[in-house]
């Protein structure tokens, strides 16, 4: 890239930072390549230093408030954890020694971790390697202590007996009941505005104040000046390794970074940065520092190409950094957000396979006064994606109606490259769904994305956007039977009539209506027991620091402290609930081709006998995705009415509870929970995936006939986040010609009011050949759902179902 091109310039044209003549030619530096080469070659291990460190942290701190606890034992890891710095770095910082590495938590859980230690090497998704004295020092010394202590122990204990029954029967799934909540979008801007100088200021003016004088709030702001004790402490870890390590080098210019990096390190540990390459190591700290914390997923950087952008533009001013050089900064940064990823018991995995860390990058949008934000840190972005093509930053752009051309196009070559990123967000209606929901309308239109694809305010709230997923579907299976399994003939919901016994379609819908509000109400239930043993014994005092309100209260993120305080549950699946639907309204009420007990009696028997049957229930009868309005109005018409039954909640922080439909890999286990359906579907097979997807194979009619099906929901009612996903052929996008169609057809989404969608560039054909030769794909990514992973690292089923999407040759 010319390195003449002017700051001037570059604020005129921002597409200069990744011109459209460079897009092929693209490539990241050698060192880049040698960073993102010991990555990918580094086999993941079990961690236990955290485990080890937070038990002896705990033992010592018997008997203190849970947040000084917390506190200390986020002091006491930064100071014993091991730290590296690996050649060739410029960035610096991790929670554990080596890349992806599985960090393990005792307070979170220990009993599915005992029960599946041995078998953590072998296990079909997400596999680590853990040695035989690991497993020793875990059950002999960690574990023992944790018994009936752990988050997990105490959500078990308090859970309510109609949950467990609803839980037990598949209906829903808790999550954050082993580990911490993550999910947030951290105030990026004002850590690197204020530094730890800064906010300790903050903290003691908060504390001196004369209505913060509750032991409550001496509690919290105790805890918070622990904290930053420890983030002070840990980045001059850095600064000390980073100068031993230039004292020691004998290469002239790894030496000078070396002692570039302590400077930095010594520098950022008390005060906000001074250039742009601080201001990212700073950035990166942040992060580092909430995992050590938490090790939870999703803490999502958000709006990076806004916050980070002075600090570069005053460095290509001033003649400090070339863009050449800031690039490779910025995507020495892209590299780091791949070295994380959480250890899951083998259930959670199925539900989130392929290590979605969540860290979450947007682009673009809109500024305060409406007016488009893109600017050239954000191509710089779109060509870190192109030149590293890993999972992590997951990017996304936002995109209104007067995104620049320019933009979408650079979008949609990087979308081409097959990563499944960027992904698409739609402020057209994202934005007035987020003041529906009580946000500012400033703060919409600065709005962000959490993890996968969940919508909040940067550095103003806790969503607890991954609080539960619920089966739509599972609920619609046991309404056909009365509220009873169809196998087992356990009562699981209320008793209504089943099919057999109604008279009319309205029957059904009445009766689901009942099902489905009452299991709602104990979602919810399950949800705020979850929400408050989180407050009891799983505060986050450094997290608190950098969410606003916090500090002004005194109170602790968990516990409410947040601006906005929303609880965000996903409803899964929209499509097979639809088309299954209208399945019985045309065959058994409408056309009587089907008789109420042959449907019930094929969907016990999963079809065994009946494939005509089946045949055509598929085919006979109209599918949700091929704009064909008397399925598509059912479909708006239970995804309004989830949506409406959700946000009558109000959650125990202050804040509502929030719906979305998104699914992450969780269609594949919820499907395995659910029996045939009168859509066609054979028992225990994958539900449609994403969460406003149509169910694979049934859109026959195009992409843009999918785009309308999804377009007739109301979705600004959906404020937690939607996905959908749509694949493509490679071939599709050969030439500019294909590109423009392509942004065409991105316009055409944002008119439509459709809040996501993402894309997998890839073909069957491809992902056949990945299956059978694993070794030889170990780089392939795709898209799942709300994330990419490597194709290779995903469980047999769920590969299968990615293959099964309709792909797309044209528009």
């Amino acid at each position: 890239m010319d390195r003449t091109i002017t700051l001037d310039q570059l604020k005129e044209n921002p597409v200069l930072a990744f011109p459209p003549d460079a897009w092929e030619a693209t490539r990241p530096t050698e060192r880049i390549v040698r960073l993102k080469r010991r990555i990918m070659e580094t086999e993941r291990q079990v961690d236990i230093e955290r485990a080890r460190y937070v038990t002896e942290s705990y033992r010592r701190t018997e008997g203190l408030p849970m947040p000084i606890r917390r506190a200390h034992m986020l002091l006491d890891l930064v100071r014993h954890m091991s730290i590296a710095i690996h050649p060739d770095e410029l960035i610096v910082g991790n929670r554990s020694l080596l890349p992806r590495m599985g960090v393990i938590s005792p307070e979170g859980a220990v009993d599915w971790l005992d029960r599946e230690l041995e078998t953590l090497p072998t296990r079909p998704q997400d596999p680590f390697q853990i040695r035989p004295e690991q497993i020793r020092e875990l059950r002999e010394e960690i574990f023992p202590y944790w018994r009936g202590k752990t988050l997990e122990d105490i959500v078990a204990a308090r859970l309510p007996e109609d949950v467990k029954h609803a839980i037990k029967g598949k209906v829903f799934s808790l999550n954050q009941t082993d580990h911490a909540q993550g999910h947030i979008l951290p105030d990026v801007e004002g850590w690197l505005r204020l530094g730890v100088s800064g906010l300790r200021e903050k903290v003691e003016a908060a504390r001196r104040r004369p209505e913060a004088q509750t032991v409550e709030q001496q509690i919290f702001y105790e805890a918070a000046s622990i904290a930053l004790q420890a983030a002070h402490e840990f980045m001059l870890r850095y600064a000390d390794l980073a100068q031993k390590l230039a004292d020691q080098e004998a290469d002239r210019q790894r030496r000078w970074e070396l002692i570039r990096i302590a400077d930095a390190c010594r520098w950022v540990s008390e005060h906000p940065p001074r250039d742009f390459w601080e201001a990212l190591q700073l950035t990166w700290f942040l992060f580092v520092l909430l995992q050590i914390e938490s090790n939870a997923s999703s803490f999502s950087p958000g709006r990076l190409d806004q916050y980070l952008l002075p600090y570069l533009e005053r460095d290509l001013a001033d003649g400090r950094l070339t863009l050449p050089q800031a690039q490779e900064l910025l995507e020495a940064l892209w590299l780091k957000f791949n070295e994380v990823v959480l250890l899951r018991s083998s259930t959670s995995a199925r539900y989130f396979a392929g290590f979605p860390i969540g860290f979450n990058v947007i682009l673009g949008g809109q500024l305060p006064d409406g007016r488009d934000a893109t600017n050239f840190l954000s191509y710089m972005c779109l060509r870190a994606q192109a030149d590293i093509r890993l999972t992590q930053p997951n990017l996304s752009i936002r995109i209104h109606r007067d995104s620049p051309d320019d933009f979408l196009m650079a979008a949609s070559y990087v979308i081409s490259l097959g990563t499944g990123m960027p992904q698409v967000f739609n402020d057209e209606v994202i934005i007035p769904g987020q003041i529906r929901r009580g946000v500012t309308p400033e703060d919409a239109m600065n709005y962000a994305v959490v993890g996968c694809v969940e919508l909040s305010t940067p550095g103003k709230a806790l969503g607890w956007s991954d609080a539960a997923m619920f089966n739509m579907t599972r609920v619609l299976e046991l309404t056909l039977f009365g509220g009873r399994d169809p196998q087992t003939g356990e009562q699981i919901g209320l008793e209504t009539p089943p099919l057999t016994a109604m008279r009319s379609f309205v029957e059904l819908e009445v009766a689901y209506d009942r099902q489905i509000a009452r299991f709602i109400d104990l979602m919810v239930k399950g949800c705020n027991v979850v929400d408050q043993a989180h407050a009891d014994v799983y505060p986050s005092p450094f997290l608190s620091l950098v969410v606003q309100d916090c500090i002004e209260r005194g109170v602790d993120v968990t516990a409410g402290g947040a601006h906005y305080n929303f609880s965000g549950v996903q409803g899964v699946q929209i499509a097979n609930v639809a088309d299954s639907l209208i399945a019985v309204r045309q065959a058994v009420f409408e056309e009587k081709w089907l008789t109420a007990d042959e449907l019930l009696t094929a969907l016990r028997e999963d079809f065994a006998g009946r494939e005509p049957l089946r045949q055509r229930l598929i085919h006979r009868v109209p599918k949700y995705g091929n704009d064909d309005d008397r399925v598509d109005e059912l479909a708006r018409k239970w995804a309004d009415r989830y949506c409406e039954l959700v946000a009558r909640y109000p959650t125990i922080r202050g804040g509502t509870y929030q719906p979305g439909f998104y699914t992450v890999s969780a269609h594949v286990p919820m499907g395995a929970n659910v029996g045939a359906t009168p859509d066609g579907r054979h028992a225990g097979t994958p539900l449609a995936d994403g969460g406003l997807s149509p169910m694979a194979g049934r859109d026959r009619q195009g992409p843009t006939a999918v785009l309308r099906s999804v377009g007739k929901l109301n979705l600004e009612l959906a404020s937690n986040g939607t996905l959908l996903n749509m694949k493509f052929l490679p071939s599709f996008f050969r030439g500019e010609e294909a590109l423009r169609k392509f942004v065409t057809f991105l316009r055409a989404f944002c008119a439509l009011k459709i809040p996501h969608v993402q894309f997998n560039v890839v073909s069957s054909e491809t992902l056949r050949e990945a299956q059978a030769k694993p070794e030889e794909y170990r780089h392939l990514v795709v898209r799942v759902a709300g994330y990419s992973a490597y194709f290779v690292e995903l469980d047999r089923e769920l590969q299968d179902e990615i293959i099964q999407r309709t792909e797309f040759a044209g528009i």
